[in-house]
């Protein structure tokens, strides 16, 4: 077999293959798309192309009088950012000092870290729960945001640590002479540096409580402070009310806030990719 008739060969599957997966991934979007542009409520005489399209259902969303999407909208957007914010301040320090410093308890706390993100918080339901009654946090959104960052803060310490740990001591060691100090430090020289690391962090902080649902639906017990996943679970939950197409619009919507922060932080996340190969 001649290079170019092998070429030919590996570039035809390869383009195969992307083709299979770019379907695989496509199709439940068009889907979802299509299906809430259908008019009725059933899911089961939708069309991924209607013939009837209508935005009817996106309407019935932002009129409070039907719905309270938008209510649900804002506090899943309070919770994500909340959480994201938080989850980069702690993770930014803490992945500092453990990189930087040496101090007692230094190794046990990080395997206790790599311990603690072997459990998923789902396993500490019942433990979780008796904390909020006893401390009053049930239904509130303080509570989720603490247990969120809690559950953010072990695996993405130890990414972040390893990121930090790629920068040379001795930027630190020619400011220490200059006269810096320790947060001088660390605010001008070192979290420039690092920001594609919290930008990734802060991506997946943002995306866990839209992608959440077992532990909102278990602490949240007023409609007014759900949040989408909870929320939009109520619409299709409803065995003679269940509204499907407007499920799927509620869905298609979750997608915008996503999407712009994922394009607000595109460029610290493709540096973090280019400067992750040359670090060393």
């Amino acid at each position: 077999m001649s290079m170019k008739t092998e070429k030919i060969i590996r570039l035809t599957l390869t383009y195969f293959v992307i083709l299979i997966v770019s379907a695989v991934i496509l199709y439940p979007i068009i889907w979802i798309v299509g299906s809430s542009l259908n008019p009725g409520n059933s899911l089961s005489s939708s069309q991924v192309i209607p013939d009837n399209a209508t935005l009817t259902h996106y309407k019935s969303l932002f009129n409070l009088e039907e719905s309270q999407y938008l209510i649900w909208y804002m506090n899943t957007l309070i919770i994500c950012f909340s959480t994201m914010i938080i989850t980069v301040i702690m993770i930014a320090l803490m992945a500092y000092s453990f990189s930087r410093y040496r101090f007692v308890g230094r190794k046990y706390g990080l395997m206790t870290f790599l311990i603690l993100q072997m459990i998923p918080n789902f396993a500490a339901l019942i433990a979780i729960y008796i904390l909020a009654v006893v401390t009053g946090l049930i239904d509130t959104h303080i509570l989720l945001i603490l247990i969120y960052v809690g559950g953010l803060l072990p695996m993405n310490t130890w990414l972040a640590k390893g990121y930090f740990e790629t920068i040379p001591h001795d930027l630190d060691d020619s400011a220490k002479i200059d006269g810096a100090g320790h947060f001088r430090i660390f605010w001008s020289i070192i979290l420039p540096l690092v920001k594609p690391i919290l930008a990734v962090i802060a991506l997946f902080a943002f995306i866990t409580p839209f992608t959440d649902f077992i532990l909102a639906r278990i602490l949240l017990r007023s409609p007014e402070n759900y949040t989408l996943a909870v929320g939009l679970y109520d619409m299709v939950a409803n065995n003679y009310g269940a509204e499907f197409t407007k499920f799927a619009a509620g869905a298609v919507l979750i997608a915008i806030p996503i999407g712009l922060v994922f394009l607000s932080l595109q460029r610290y996340l493709i540096s973090g990719l280019t400067s992750g190969g040359t670090k060393g």
